[in-house]
């Protein structure tokens, strides 16, 4: 296998406390991250060549950005220097990033600012086997779409596998476009697509049944990323796997996916905590995990079990991505199987 290449914004998150003593500190912890980059910086972690492609200002901030991600050993070669602005985002300490506090300041940064033939994708693709993305790059704007669509042909013509992450953010779509006006564009290219039901209803029109909220149990959600998945397959005849996760906060967390294939629905292990860290990243770390374990030729049941237990794993570890090796993540897998009584 060759290189994979991670494709979005990179954002600085900068996380206030809640009690505003950041004020009188004169002090805010800040956090390089963005979806594709917290893929691209578990991946590297795990052994897995990658690179990483974005827009970033030319200017002194940008380049000590880019060290930073240089020494997680991430190519960044690909990097676009253009525009005049990085992404940023503000979030308070132990939020969510689906809270209604997320504050988005990214209008006109460098990444949504791309156009169309402003990436030589048959440079940047090259030794490229695997090129991941989420739905956050084309909520941008539209010709950060465009940049998209144009990305995935170049993918789809040199055969390279992609993956879509369906993360929805509300905020974020404010160009007048709808994400199910535009996100079954960019699906039709896509061999792996990840997110969960009600994303797949918002963003690629693929409904969920109204009864499943009344109903509330695992059997039944399960059959909706059963009905979920093959309807994906069937809209969209490139794909060849759908992910789901399923967390749900109620007194802690509970959560555990599915994964799902030509052979049928593969269920993770379920994992609960009353007790959470940092919940930015962890759906980021979780499509890493699928990554590496369908780049590593794992079985469907290692790949959702490794993916969901790194996902879990995220919610302890403060920042934007996981600091887990591979081998501690399968450690704790075999640990969580003890205590469970499945040997």
């Amino acid at each position: 296998m060759g290189k994979v290449l991670c494709f979005g914004e990179l954002l600085l998150r900068l996380s206030p406390d809640t009690e505003s003593n950041w004020l009188q500190q004169n002090a805010m912890p800040v956090f390089v991250g963005g979806a594709e980059l917290n893929v691209a910086q578990a991946l590297s972690l795990w052994d897995v060549p990658v690179g990483y492609c974005t827009a970033l200002p030319d200017n002194y901030l940008s380049q000590q950005v880019l060290k930073f991600v240089q020494q997680k050993n991430i190519d960044t070669s690909s990097v676009n220097l253009s525009g005049s602005r990085i992404g940023l985002y503000y979030l308070a300490q132990g939020l969510d990033m689906k809270n209604a506090g997320v504050i988005y300041d990214r209008a006109h940064s460098s990444y949504a600012s791309l156009q169309k033939g402003m990436i030589d994708w048959d440079v940047v693709l090259k030794d490229i086997t695997w090129f991941h993305f989420s739905a956050i790059c084309p909520a941008l704007s539209q010709s950060a779409a465009d940049v998209c669509e144009e990305a995935l042909q170049a993918c789809r013509a040199k055969g390279i596998t992609t993956s879509l992450d369906l993360n929805y953010r509300a905020k974020l779509w404010q160009y007048g476009k709808q994400p199910g006006e535009i996100m079954p564009q960019l699906a039709q290219y896509c061999d792996l697509i990840m997110g969960n039901v009600w994303a797949a209803d918002k963003m690629l029109n693929i409904p969920i049944d109204d009864a499943l909220v009344r109903t509330d149990t695992k059997k039944d959600y399960l059959q909706q990323a059963v009905n979920t998945s093959q309807a994906i397959m069937k809209q969209f005849p490139q794909c060849k796997t759908v992910a789901n996760t399923y967390r749900f906060d109620h007194n802690g967390i509970l959560y555990y996916t599915t994964f799902y294939d030509k052979n049928g629905l593969f269920v993770s292990p379920e994992y609960t905590t009353e007790t959470v860290i940092d919940k930015v990243g962890s759906g980021d770390c979780y499509m890493a995990g699928l990554i590496y374990g369908l780049y590593n030729d794992h079985t469907a049941q290692q790949v959702v079990d490794f993916a969901t237990t790194a996902a879990y794993r995220k919610l302890f570890i403060k920042g934007d991505a996981t600091n887990l090796t591979a081998g501690e993540i399968k450690t704790f897998i075999k640990q969580h199987e003890q205590s469970a009584g499945y040997y």
